[in-house]
């Protein structure tokens, strides 16, 4: 920034970014200093304390306020045209977009649920419970992205409370809680920490490093798995979750059929070793190669070729097949499908008028005719025990079948079937167990060793996590967050020109003014608290977009290291535990433990007073302030 005084009459010229603006000087008293405000700076303040303001009526969307601040902020000069739209091609956009893919490549492989599956049955109380599965969550989270973390590790709760008898809402909030403190261990664990390195990198020259989150994450980590494993008896236990429409749609019954392959493993070889029943999973019948029945008692041997006729939810059995060597129905039949068409999996409902009624699937010729490959038949009035190329189909069954992407639309028209609300659905998807995590432990190595940036290492762990094939790309599209995106693209360009203006130096000085002769632990101690403050009501990677900045200052006016200030404003906006809002994984477990607003208070509190109290004599030590 290049300022002119033009010699009569008090006008200034400043020119910015290339663009050139005159104006009087405006004299204010800031914190008992002279300052000269600029009309450029006075713009940028009163746009982002306009954004600020938004975000805190909470009318309208993030993502829209933080549009239409950019939107704002190029018309009135305070973001130069060519320098609008950089914040989305930033790095911190590919890491973020890069670690949710990878979040659901992860997720959908089930090697999670497979590795946790054991210690279930020895969770028998709450007190055992909470501290296991918010210790998971946080450890899964210091690999992932903490939301993506939570995400895959509820359904496992929800699970848990049903079949123990536990209060789910005593469960969700401790993973909650744990999920963001595990995110602070690594860079790519929550988006505070990404973009808290790239402020770094823009105002020292140099960004954070995988792993130096990594002293003070993990202590906080440690010490709140304590106080969650003490402290949740503070939560409500008779609350009932609002079960969501995905959720509902979950719980469907389905009837599909497994056959037992040639080479079994060591450890398979009765139907009670299959473990059915803890898997939620109900054998219906076992039909010979040569079509006759046979009893499905607990202790006859399994023979290969025999069909397995199998009853439970999507997600039950998807989980069934991902853990055992059974073949799914119809695995071997070939989808004729049109070059670089995508396969899908849909669920569809039977009208009263549809000609499939009356039909076998066998008869009805789905696959010859049409395409189309039946997984599975959901009824509702009875329970279905035939084959499934036997089974009459009938007006309000409920049909799982997968196709070529193209081949849907018209099948479902012709054939009068009523598609259900789009979700995820496990059965008859092509899983990787192993690939994906190969791939994230590979793409950390790559970071660790120096070996390539961050951004590139996790992009190309979630392009080859697409190109393996364990995650189509609609899944992948599916998810990427974009108002998260969205909101830090939109909102990084405007925290620059805040900075490039001159404005953060001008609140730091004041911040410095104010705090001068203060002890510096306690200077930190106050640019968290202030982060935690903000974190709620501005969202966390706004609070580190507008005090990352100021925080450098500060430490620069006061001759600290910037450093250990930079870790401060990141851990206080990635620990909101008061509020639903300030952070994903709070708002996502709300509807299912049935949480009110001031519940989460109740250990919101205890945990931010330990973070307070651990963290910044942590970040003190860990990242010397002289």
């Amino acid at each position: 920034m290049v300022t002119k005084v033009s010699p009569a009459g008090g006008w200034r010229n400043i020119q910015y970014q290339g663009a050139s603006f005159s104006y009087r000087d405006v004299t204010l008293s800031l914190c008992f200093i002279e300052s000269h405000l600029t009309l450029i700076q006075i713009l940028s303040f009163a746009l982002i304390g306009g954004a600020v303001a938004a975000f805190a009526w909470g009318r309208f969307r993030y993502d829209v306020i933080s549009l239409v601040a950019l939107l704002v902020g190029v018309a009135i000069g305070v973001v130069p045209a060519k320098q609008a739209f950089t914040g989305f091609t930033s790095d911190v956009i590919v890491v973020i977009a890069s670690a949710l893919v990878v979040s659901a490549g992860i997720a959908r492989s089930g090697v999670i649920e497979t590795a946790i599956r054991p210690l279930l049955s020895r969770l028998k109380s709450l007190s055992v419970q909470v501290p296991v599965l918010a210790g998971v969550t946080a450890i899964l989270s210091m690999l992932t992205k903490n939301v993506g973390a939570l995400a895959i590790l509820m359904p496992t709760a929800l699970k848990l409370g049903r079949s123990e008898g536990s209060s789910v809402s005593a469960l969700l909030m401790p993973m909650s809680f744990m999920s963001l403190l595990g995110g602070l261990v690594t860079l790519v664990g929550t988006s505070t920490n990404i973009i808290v390195s790239q402020v770094r990198e823009e105002t020292i020259g140099k960004p954070f490093e995988m792993f130096d989150f990594a002293p003070v994450g993990l202590g906080l980590t440690l010490v709140g798995l304590v106080v969650v494993s003490i402290c949740w008896r503070l939560l409500p236990r008779d609350r009932t979750g609002n079960a969501g429409l995905e959720e509902v749609a979950a719980a469907a019954i389905y009837t599909t059929e497994a056959t037992i392959p040639d080479d079994l493993p060591e450890g398979l070889r009765t139907i009670a070793d299959l473990d059915l029943e803890k898997g939620g999973v109900t054998l219906i019948a076992i039909e010979r190669a040569d079509g006759q029945r046979v009893s499905a008692l607990p202790d006859r041997t399994l023979t290969p070729g025999e069909v397995l006729v199998l009853e439970g939810s999507d997600e039950e059995l998807g989980q069934l097949f991902g853990r055992l060597p059974l073949k799914q129905a119809r695995s071997e039949e070939k989808l004729e499908t049109r070059e670089k068409e995508e396969v899908r999996t849909v669920e569809a409902v039977i009208q009263p008028d549809s000609p499939l009624i009356g039909l076998s699937a066998q008869r009805a010729r789905l696959q010859e005719e049409h395409g189309i490959k039946l997984l599975a038949v959901g009824r509702s009035s009875q329970r279905i025990t035939k084959r499934l190329r036997e089974v009459t189909l009938r007006a309000g069954d409920v049909l799982l079948v997968q196709a070529g992407e193209k081949a849907l639309p018209p099948f479902l028209a012709s054939q009068m079937l009523l598609p259900l609300a789009e979700r995820a659905v496990r059965l008859g998807n092509r899983r990787q167990r192993f690939g994906p995590v190969l791939i994230l432990a590979a793409a950390i190595l790559l970071v660790a060793l120096n070996v390539a940036p961050v951004a590139v290492a996790f992009f190309g762990a979630a392009v080859a996590i697409v190109v393996i094939g364990a995650l189509p790309m609609r899944e992948a599209y599916d998810a990427l967050e974009p108002e998260v995106l969205v909101l830090i693209g939109a909102l990084t360009p405007i925290s620059e020109a805040v900075q490039h203006t001159g404005g953060t130096g001008l609140i730091a000085a004041g911040l410095a003014h104010l705090l001068a002769g203060a002890a510096p632990i306690l200077v930190l101690g106050v640019l968290m608290v202030t982060a935690m403050a903000c974190s709620p009501f501005l969202h966390n990677a706004p609070t580190v977009l507008v005090l990352g900045p100021i925080a450098v200052s500060v430490a620069q006016r006061l001759h600290l290291s910037p450093d250990a200030f930079l870790m401060a404003v990141a851990t206080g906006a990635g620990c909101d535990f008061l509020t639903p809002i300030g952070h994903q994984c709070n708002t996502l477990v709300m509807g299912p433990g049935g949480y009110r607003f001031w519940d989460y208070g109740r250990l919101g509190l205890p945990l931010s007073i330990m973070v307070i109290a651990v963290g910044v004599p942590l970040i003190a030590w860990v990242w010397p302030l002289t």
